[in-house]
């Protein structure tokens, strides 16, 4: 009941709903940030598993050492239309183009990282474990992301 002089009014208020979706550039921000966090990653296991790594000293080493492999992805991976609107909410579709678009960034990576660290054709089994091993990391980092963006559109 209004008090004298005032007047009953019905406050309407819109509720607010967020969109469930990730903007393009957000989708586009996170999933660059985690590509080169993926690399790194890489780099980290690696140097551990050689016992190469020294606290913060190493932190240089190991953004010089993951360099060609994140120049070889952002140079391909445009191309190949990872970073399509499309392909964020299609889990398949990304695994796929994923896969086939590592396969020339590793061979960029190879190039460059026997150009400026090895000064010549980097060992064999390196090259194996540089290929399948970013190629799972990119796959456990990007299925998922897809699959997240895939059951956020739908408003699950």
């Amino acid at each position: 009941m209004p008090a004298e002089g005032e007047t009953e009014k019905t406050v309407v208020r819109k509720k607010y709903t967020p969109s469930k979706e990730m903007s393009y550039r957000q989708a586009v921000t996170s999933l660059a940030i985690g590509d080169v966090l993926v690399f790194l990653v890489f780099v980290i296991i690696g140097d551990t598993s050689h016992e190469k790594l020294n606290g913060l000293a190493s932190i240089p080493h190991i953004i010089l050492v993951a360099l060609p492999f994140i120049v070889g992805w952002f140079i391909v991976s445009p191309f190949m239309g990872l970073f399509q609107r499309g392909i964020f909410t299609q889990p398949r579709e990304m695994a796929i183009r994923t896969a086939i678009a590592w396969i020339p960034a590793w061979v960029i990576a190879m190039l460059l990282r026997g150009i400026f660290f090895d000064h010549g054709i980097p060992g064999s089994a390196f090259m194996v474990i540089a290929l399948l091993f970013n190629l799972a990391l990119l796959e456990i980092w990007r299925w998922p992301f897809a699959i997240n963006n895939a059951a956020r559109k739908r408003g699950a």
